[in-house]
């Protein structure tokens, strides 16, 4: 899996992403800063790439009207870095039980300290 970070996102998930073995670039790194959200998400199906945002509202909208997708990963809570971190590891290892995401989306979630998952198909 390749993954791509929306630039409402720290920097510092493409190190997370590396450390578990994958391929990861920031939307910003990549030249893209201050695309619109429907840029973002074509470039990251065109390229097969994960797209991992905090955006869960528009991109959700994009998303479902794509016919197929590389998938999406939803972090909903607005934290630091250090818990962006946090939940992308969790998310990561749900990735590593369910395997890819195409045409879903896993949105990341806190309750109370608890990191939790839900995954669902996109479009429906």
């Amino acid at each position: 899996m390749r993954f791509l970070v929306d630039e409402c996102l720290s920097v510092e998930l493409v190190l997370t992403v590396e450390e578990a073995g994958f391929d990861a670039h920031d939307i910003a790194h990549v030249g893209k800063a201050g695309w619109k959200d429907w840029n973002v998400a074509q470039y990251a199906s065109q390229r097969d790439l994960v797209l991992v945002t905090n955006n869960g509202a528009d991109f959700r909208r994009l998303y479902a009207k794509a016919s197929i997708h590389p998938g999406l990963i939803i972090t909903t809570p607005s934290v630091d870095r250090t818990m962006q971190r946090r939940l992308f590891r969790g998310a990561m290892g749900e990735l590593a039980v369910v395997g890819e995401p195409i045409n879903q989306v896993l949105e990341v979630d806190l309750d109370g300290e608890t990191v939790t998952f839900s995954l669902f198909d996109l479009p429906i």
